[in-house]
Order: structure tokens, then sequence, then C-alpha cells
């Protein structure tokens, strides 16, 4: 069956989004007039964006989607915007830092932005390498992506509200789609507030700790830096530390915002209708909490026991209770949900405790959350299908349907699931393999625990791995062809790999 889509229409809303993306550089802009660094930059950026999104407007002026230039949409567009995202890099490397001149470089660290991965190619995160606005721009990238570039086109085009429906399906992260409203571009507006309202709380709750005292190091600029990092779970820091540049007091903060933008959006959404009990009765949030607590609680025990050495960031935790329990919560909740920060540099622990990190990566947010990874339903459904099927061989003639908070689950949805859940595997382990295989083509020294971790954080939208992949490391050593491969990796880890896939194989079967 052949995949027929309308690449003008599509290619012409395409343009639509990098044209509006084009509004999100004026604050970039902003700051690089305010600091008088790299004004340049992003006045030639800004003037790219908006000439190449009317020119590709053009190709279509009426364009009319359906299912297929759907899919296509939300594929390519990612694409798209992570392209155009990467000339501010481009521009502000040439002559300066050939790093990020370098265009995979580019694209990868603006991949790595807008799919809230957090994964680096910067050598050196400075201010005396780098301008406040290229590292502002690389702070909002994942604050745009977080939430998604389609929902928040969706909330305010008015053609594109028509398939919206099936245009969120297809980006938001999860294998179910809430609709809070009759009409959906009232459901994208409504995620977008309570996206927007967390937001801004927590930068305000950051700025306080500054002006009380308990934070010097937590300026406005920080606040508001790691404000669009925290909630979509993305994990850049314009510290070259993290969060283990702060404070006790700051990584305290940190941690319940990391939590909630690992819950569904939708339940506060009903917590602010008054439906206040939505949120507890919620098997997958009962299922995420009771994995976070789990996770932290064998943590903290083998922190506190001395599996992880005195480490120069983070402090001491053998005997320590305050900071075993500190650093092991913090960075399960920042690895579970795929947020990425750290406060100490988990990739120098002890091997037991780098094996329960490891075990977290998988694990994922919530579906309607921001966070990376399977995700806490895909796994709720997974294990009651194999404690169903176990049934099932002792007891063949029963029926036993997959029931999730005392609903039944169709079958369609659990072979979804499953199959999902297969092909993130597959794509894991294949691409485990060639990244080793790759890294050994030009001489580069790589461990099979850190090929494995490069492939679980960018598949995973986590960003840090282990060894010299850890939280204050980099991916600025793999070879151009690894780095074009985890770009691919994160951009399909976004969108749940099903969208970018079906894609290329319907296109392939034409």
């Amino acid at each position: 069956m052949s995949l027929r889509v309308d690449w003008r229409a599509t290619a012409s809303l395409i343009g639509t989004i990098i044209k509006y993306l084009a509004v999100s550089m004026i604050i970039p802009l902003f700051i690089a007039v305010l600091y008088m660094e790299d004004v340049w930059v992003f006045g030639v950026s800004l003037l790219f964006a908006v000439v190449i999104g009317l020119v590709l407007e053009q190709l279509d002026t009426d364009p009319d989607i359906g299912a297929p230039e759907a899919l296509a949409l939300v594929a390519f567009s990612w694409l798209a915007v992570a392209i155009v995202g990467a000339v501010p890099y481009i521009l502000a490397g040439i002559g300066t830092d050939s790093t990020l001149a370098h265009p995979v470089n580019a694209l990868f660290e603006s991949m790595s932005g807008f799919t809230t991965t957090g994964a680096t190619v910067m050598g050196e995160i400075s201010f005396e390498q780098h301008s406040h606005a290229l590292l502002m721009w690389r702070q909002l990238t994942q604050w745009l992506g977080g939430m998604g570039i389609i929902v928040l086109m969706i909330a305010i085009l008015p053609e594109l509200a028509v398939n919206g429906a099936q245009l969120m399906s297809s980006e938001a992260p999860g294998p179910d789609l809430q609709k809070l409203t009759p009409r959906i571009a009232e459901t994208a507006r409504a995620l977008w507030l309570v996206y927007l309202g967390f937001t801004v709380v927590y930068i305000a709750l950051l700025y306080a700790l500054h002006l009380a005292g308990l934070a010097p190091n937590m300026t406005f600029y920080n606040a508001v830096a790691h404000g669009f990092t925290t909630l979509p779970t993305g994990g850049f820091s314009p510290e070259a530390d993290s969060i283990a540049a702060f404070s006790a007091a700051v990584q305290w903060v940190v941690i319940p915002f990391m939590f909630i933008a690992g819950v569904n959006f939708a339940l506060f959404w009903h917590v602010l209708q008054g439906e206040f009990r939505t949120l507890t009765d919620d098997v997958e949030f009962r299922w995420y909490a009771g994995a976070i607590a789990a996770v932290v609680g064998v943590l903290s025990v083998l922190l506190f026991s001395g599996s992880a050495p005195v480490l120069e960031l983070g402090g001491a935790t053998e005997g320590v209770a305050e900071n075993s329990v500190r650093q092991a919560t913090f960075q399960v909740v920042s690895l579970l949900n795929s947020t990425g920060y750290a406060t100490s540099d988990f990739a120098q622990w002890g091997p037991n405790a780098q094996m329960v990190l490891l075990f977290a990566m998988f694990i994922g947010g919530s579906a309607g959350s921001t966070g990376g990874g399977v995700k806490v339903v895909r796994w709720i459904v997974v294990l009651k299908t194999i404690r169903r099927e176990l049934f099932l061989t002792a007891r063949p003639r029963a029926v036993r349907p997959v029931r999730l908070g005392g609903e039944v689950v169709e079958e369609d949805a659990v072979r979804g699931v499953m199959s999902f859940t297969l092909l993130y595997f597959i794509l894991f382990g294949v691409s485990t393999v060639l990244i080793q295989l790759d890294a050994g083509r030009v001489g580069y020294a790589l461990t099979a625990y850190e090929a494995i971790s490069a492939s679980i954080a960018t598949l995973g939208n986590i960003g840090p791995g282990f060894g010299s992949l850890g939280p204050f490391g980099s991916y600025l050593l793999f070879p151009d062809s690894s780095k074009l491969l985890m770009v691919f990796l994160m951009w399909v880890g976004r969108l749940e790999i099903v969208p970018v896939l079906a894609i290329f194989v319907g296109v392939s079967e034409r």
C-alpha cells in the first residue's frame, strides 16, 4: 500500500512553522543587544528563518492536509526546525569556535535542544567561550520542543486545528491523547498554559532563592535559563557543572519540578478544574511515583553505604544521610524521566550505582508529559500482557482482557504498545552495535558500556551517559557518522519512532 503525500502542502505548512520559529529568535536577539554579543548572529538567523519560511509557504497558498500529510508534517517539521535552529550555532562558531562552526556539530546541538535530549558537543560551556545570547538560544530550543512545536502551532494556527487530533497524536509523547476540551485547539492551548504556568512559578522560586541569599549564583539569567530546560525535561545548562554549580537549596527546588515534568500534564489541567482526585486515582501516576521511590530507595542505600566514591562535585555521600538521599533522588528523577541534569559526576560512581541509573533510563516519564523513554504506561501494559499470557498458558480457554485503571485496554492498543516496545529495543540494540563499530573504525576508544549509554541516552532523549559521556562530558569526539546516527535517534525518539518510520516505509512501497 502506497503513502501518497501532498509534499507541496506539507512543505508550505512547514514554512509557516519556520516563520513562527523566527519570532522566538527575538528573545536571544534582545539578550544579544543587552550584552552586545552576537547581535549580527541572531539578526541574520532571524532573517534567514523568515525568508525560508515565506519561500516554503508560497509552494501552496491553500494547503489541505489529510492523514499522510499530518504524518509528514510532524516528522519533517521537527527536522526542518532543527536545521534552521542550527544556523545561530554555525554563525556564532565562525572564527571563534570551530566546533560549532562544523554543520554536523551544529545540527547535533540543535536537534538535541529541540528534542529535549540534552546531549552536547560543546567542548566548553562558559560565558567566556559562548555568548549569553547563544547559550539562552540553546536553552530556549528545549522549552519550545518540550510540550511540542506542533501542539503550539495547533494552539495558534487555525489551519492546523482542522487536523489537530491527528497531528497531536503523532507528536504527543505516549500512546494516548486526552482531549481536554471539545475543540482540539483549546486542548493545545490548555496544555501550553499549564506548561507555561509551571515554568513561570519555577523561575520565580529559583530567583527568590537568589534574593534570599540561598543561591548567590542563581541570577535572573540563570533562573530563566533553567526554567526553559527543567519543565521540558531538557537538561541543558549555561553552567558547565550543571545543577552541581548551585546550592543544595536550589537542588531541592529543582527535584519536584523535574518530577512534575514527568507527569501527564493533562492531569494538572483536571486538578486546576477542581478534580483533585484525578491525580491520585491515575494508575500511571501511581506507578511513576512508585518507580521513582523504589529506585531512589535502592540508590540511597548504595550511596550511603559507600558504593560511590567521594567526589569533588556533589560531596561525600558515604555515611551522610541528607546528601545520599539528595544525590540519589536528584539523579534518579533526572534520568528516569530523561531530564539529564546532574549534581554529581555519576559516571565516576561505583558499578552497582551506575547499573541502578542505567535501569532508570529505560523507564521513562508518563504519557502526555515532556519526559522521554518508553513511558510508564507502556511498561504497565507490557507487564499486564505478560501476566495475561502466563495465565492463559495454564488456562487456554479463559478470557482475560488487559485492564488499566479498571478499563479494558483494546487489543489494537495492546498490540501497538508491544510493537512499539519491541521496535524501540531493536533500534536501541542495532544503534549500539553501529556506534561501537564506528568508534572502532576511527580509533576512538569507546567501551561497550559507553556505546550502550550513548544509544539509550539519544534514543530516549536523556542526554548524558556513562564514562566520557557523563554529565560533565560531551559527544564531541564521536565521528560525524555516529553523530548523524544519534541525530536520527534523537529525532525518532522524540516522535516515538512510528511517525518517522511510517513515512519512510510508506514512501518506499510506492
